[in-house]
């Protein structure tokens, strides 16, 4: 039987974890990304006609997600491109839910926690694990681009749930969802909370702290912000991460020479 294009995508296996490790200047990357979705989001539907908007920002992430798919092994610029467009298209999708279908933001979070929730099932069932740490499969790369673009998708439905429907508006909101990031990481230095799971909590939160703090510096003040406009804020997060993201990828590619020539050496002092 031949083999299609789309198996041989999904069954190749990888040489190491497409996934950066877990640090602090990660999750500071990470809420900056979901910050810029937000803005860009808001930038482009108000500016062009938002079909249009959707449509590219559609493209983009596709383009973005298939470059990333096609590297063998983690490469920063590519990995923090997808997440960037990720945030952008996961944005749009819970905006559109809400005003194009008219779905409201308390039936538009369920949805996306039911959702999400069914991918960590068949995810789990499938591969027999969670972690990021493991994704070395493209099957289980797609897995994991599926969870991010959703838990973006929920975070931006939940930040705008309790921003607007609640009535803490955007500073109150990113005050509230800071403090609630905080949970799964106390719980997981103080009660042992299992990784993956403290994990993938602070993930699905840093959406709409990132998000709401975004929108309170880029909203005009009758929404209670500063007023300092999605375009000009999008402009300056897209440099502090670019910078960031260079930062990041100098001290990976250190690491990694510094890993492989201790393995030489290794391997040169066991002869």
């Amino acid at each position: 039987m031949p083999i299609s294009p789309l198996s041989t995508l999904l069954d190749a296996r990888i040489v190491a974890s497409k996934v950066p490790a877990v640090t602090v200047t990660f999750w500071i990357i990470k809420v900056l990304t979901t910050g810029m979705g937000e803005t860009t989001s808001d930038y482009l539907v108000h500016t062009i006609d938002p079909v249009i908007g959707v449509v590219i920002g559609a493209v983009c992430f596709a383009i973005a997600i298939l470059l990333t798919l096609r590297q063998e092994q983690y490469v920063a610029w590519a990995y923090w491109l997808a997440v960037v467009m990720v945030s952008v298209f996961g944005t749009m999708a819970a905006d559109v839910a809400h005003i194009a279908l008219g779905i409201p933001y308390l039936v538009s979070t369920v949805v996306f926690m039911v959702v999400l929730a069914a991918i960590f099932v068949i995810w789990y069932r499938v591969e027999g694990t969670l972690s990021i740490h493991n994704i070395t499969s493209r099957r289980r790369e797609v897995f994991y681009w599926l969870t991010v673009l959703t838990t973006f998708a929920l975070g931006t439905a939940a930040g705008d749930l309790t921003a607007t429907t609640f009535g803490l508006g955007y500073l109150g909101s990113g005050i509230m969802f800071a403090v609630v990031i905080t949970i799964p990481a106390l719980a997981y230095w103080k009660f042992r909370l299992p990784a993956i799971p403290a994990f993938w909590f602070a993930y699905i939160v840093t959406r709409p702290v990132g998000a709401s703090f975004a929108d309170w510096i880029a909203v005009s003040p009758e929404r209670g912000g500063l007023d300092w406009g999605p375009g000009p804020v999008s402009l300056a997060l897209a440099i502090i991460i670019a910078v960031l993201v260079a930062v990041l990828a100098k001290r990976t590619k250190s690491h990694g020479e510094t890993t492989a020539a201790v393995t030489e050496k290794q391997a040169a002092d066991s002869k």
